[in-house]
């Protein structure tokens, strides 16, 4: 049997389509001593190197004793269409990911891994990547010691959730991912499951600095 790591990783967005299969991953392949999630209610999962605190993203500072960790894994993320404004959507890809890397940061985390999007780009006139692009940059300056900046495409995969638009953009996605070639080869759909494969990969290495690793390298997972 296979010695567990003495480390300890965090999961924010745990319930979403990439979180779901990062936790799977790290509860089976035994990385960690333990794997928290951070949720805003139960998982009803019961795994021996689970815990689970159930919180809100607006109260971390009342769990911060309990957030000390080496790798953070950030998987936070919604859509323009379910948080209802520009503000609603920026608090979720914004100021929730910065409160978590603050306060996981000042709790001796080494490595933040963040789930950013292809196009991320603090100077585009496109809100969606402006805000990524705002929060990769957010995230650079608090200097952790490893930083791993994951820019997939369309992300695909079965969500517990209805996502019309979504939807139809991987209908298309698949059916026209053979024209994807050569400079368009970066917008061709990422399975959910290579992103998680990909951060888990990154986090094993342990690399320090930052890294930025784009869409069509996370396919390759």
């Amino acid at each position: 049997m296979t010695a567990i790591d003495d480390k300890i990783a965090i999961i924010a967005g745990a319930s979403g389509l990439v979180g779901s299969c990062l936790l799977n991953l790290l509860l089976s392949d035994r990385t960690y001593r333990s794997v928290i999630v951070l949720t805003r209610k139960s998982l009803k999962k019961s795994h021996p190197r689970l815990k689970e605190i159930v919180v809100s993203f607006d109260q971390l500072d009342d769990v911060q004793n309990e957030l000390c960790a080496d790798h953070i894994y950030c998987c936070l993320g919604t859509t323009m269409k379910k948080a209802g404004s520009r503000e609603a959507f920026r608090k979720v890809d914004y100021q929730y990911p910065l409160k978590l890397a603050r306060v996981t940061k000042h709790q001796g985390a080494s490595y933040f891994l963040l789930i950013s999007s292809l196009g991320a780009d603090k100077n585009s006139m496109i809100f969606y990547s402006r805000t990524k692009g705002d929060i990769e940059e957010s995230v650079a300056r608090l200097n952790f010691s490893s930083y791993g900046i994951f820019r997939p495409s369309l992300i695909l995969g079965n969500r517990n959730e209805r996502r019309m638009g979504e939807e139809i953009s991987k209908f298309i996605v698949r059916i026209f991912q053979f024209l994807l070639v050569g400079p368009l080869k970066k917008y061709r759909g990422v399975q959910a499951e290579s992103i998680a494969r990909a951060m888990v990969f990154y986090a094993k290495d342990d690399e320090s600095g930052m890294k930025i690793i784009e869409s069509q390298e996370i396919v390759n997972f």
